[in-house]
């Protein structure tokens, strides 16, 4: 049994290895080839300058994943089939037991892990991003954010890792339900936290002022029935120049965040634009869906380690030697990325139907010009690229490509407002659609 799972799963995982590196050189190529024109669509808006800067900074970014897909290969192999669990396992067993000993062996990877991705992260933040013009962020802030990460990431996660380890070891075989049902409790903790406590220790957040941009907002929240009314603006700009949007926390927590580099470059129809696009999400329930849906494979992969976690041959045909609860949490998280990437396509594809609705809300809420105008900028600005290659889109992409979403934009804004989300008629979107009518990076 160990030699076959252990087979089995190098098997998966130059299968994997070998689909993201297709994928990769595809769209380093496919981009390259297109650099020379702007697509037909976008060419009377975006300058021959702007399209191959994007072309060339999607190809840098497509190189720099491919050594950061060989940096986590490698943290993988070292780990498990390298022998550095098993000297971590000695290590800390010769010093703890019990709770003290799993807190240790898994904290001591991830922070090994983390440490191992501090080069390529300072390359991509200094050396990339300032190359094309959007780092604004000082060695001194960088470090002072990592200082932060790590405090926080200790504070909150080693608790919830103790409790996490108690209940494994009490619970007997429900154990799985019990640390699932804490899972989620925390991470919507964190949710209603996090705008309140946890963001404002990296970036500062202010009150939108008042005049028109901030009436605006107003009358489309009344419109859309929204009831947060906290509106912030953050200051993106001391780290990145790229323009984001974005909702965040739940209930009284709830808030409405603009990056001030969005701000700097948009209109105000296109902030409102870009805001009823967001409210699209909300309206449609799509955070709440991707929630549920996360929790959910949650609960069946914690199940699924309640069934192997006992098992010696689970270990050993991974490299390790010896087999406990810590064990076999730590190896469940560093093999599940592998074993589970073939998944991406299909979570891609949820959110790429999201995004479609999301714009056809907007459409109806404020203006599909308007937002098809504050898309192009953002494309331009934060060096998105026009032509990527379909397959790799299809694959990796939580946003639908520029030309097909434009396209839609414009198909709407031409009067067409009973689109439906998949590109025919569709009882639910054309319902809705109806009803509001009756009643009257966009985040990356």
């Amino acid at each position: 049994m160990p030699e076959a799972f252990s087979t089995g799963f190098i098997l998966i995982l130059l299968g994997v290895i070998a689909l993201r590196l297709w994928l990769s050189l595809r769209q380093e190529s496919h981009v390259r080839a297109h650099r020379a024109t702007v697509p037909a669509a976008f060419a009377e808006r975006i300058s021959l300058a702007a399209h191959q800067k994007a072309a060339d900074y999607t190809i840098a970014r497509t190189r720099l994943s491919r050594v950061g897909l060989a940096l986590e290969t490698l943290v993988l192999l070292i780990l498990t089939y390298g022998g550095g669990l098993n000297a971590l396992h000695e290590f800390w067993s010769a010093h703890f037991e019990g709770l003290a000993y799993g807190i240790a062996l898994i904290a001591s990877v991830v922070v090994l892990a983390s440490l191992a991705d501090i080069p390529l992260d300072l390359y991509r933040q200094f050396r990339l991003e300032t190359r094309f013009g959007f780092n604004r962020m000082t060695p001194r802030l960088y470090l002072s954010d990592r200082v932060k990460q790590t405090l926080l990431s200790a504070l909150l996660g080693l608790p919830l890792l103790a409790a996490v380890l108690w209940l494994m070891e009490i619970m007997g075989s429900g154990w799985w339900l019990y640390v699932g049902l804490l899972w989620i409790g925390f991470n919507l903790l964190i949710l209603f936290a996090y705008p309140l406590w946890i963001a404002p220790l990296f970036n500062r957040f202010s009150p939108l002022a008042d005049g028109e941009l901030k009436a605006r907002i107003d009358a489309l929240l009344e419109r859309c029935h929204f009831g947060a009314r906290e509106i912030f603006v953050m200051d993106g700009s001391r780290r990145s120049s790229h323009g984001n949007a974005y909702f965040t926390g739940f209930g009284k927590a709830r808030r409405i965040v603009f990056f001030d580099t969005l701000l700097e470059r948009l209109s105000l129809p296109q902030v409102e634009a870009v805001l009823a696009h967001e409210l699209g999400h909300f309206h449609h329930k799509h955070i709440i869906k991707r929630t549920t849906l996360i929790f959910s494979l949650a609960l069946l992969l914690l199940a699924l380690l309640d069934q192997l976690i006992d098992a010696p041959w689970f270990y050993q045909s991974l490299g390790v030697a010896t087999g406990n609860t810590s064990m076999g949490l730590l190896l469940s998280g560093l093999v599940l990325p592998v074993i589970g990437f073939p998944l991406t396509p299909f979570m891609s594809f949820l959110s790429r139907r999201h995004e479609f609705q999301a714009d056809a809300y907007a459409a109806r809420m404020a203006s599909a010009a308007d937002l098809s105008d504050a898309l192009v900028k953002l494309y331009e600005d934060n060096a998105a690229t026009l032509t990527p290659d379909p397959i790799h889109s299809l694959f990796y992409d939580s946003h639908p490509p520029a030309s097909q979403r434009i396209a839609r934009l414009r198909w709407l804004a031409a009067g067409n407002a009973r689109i439906n989300t998949g590109g025919f008629p569709d009882e639910e979107t054309h319902g809705a659609a109806s009803r509001e009518q009756q009643h009257d990076p966009f985040r990356k």
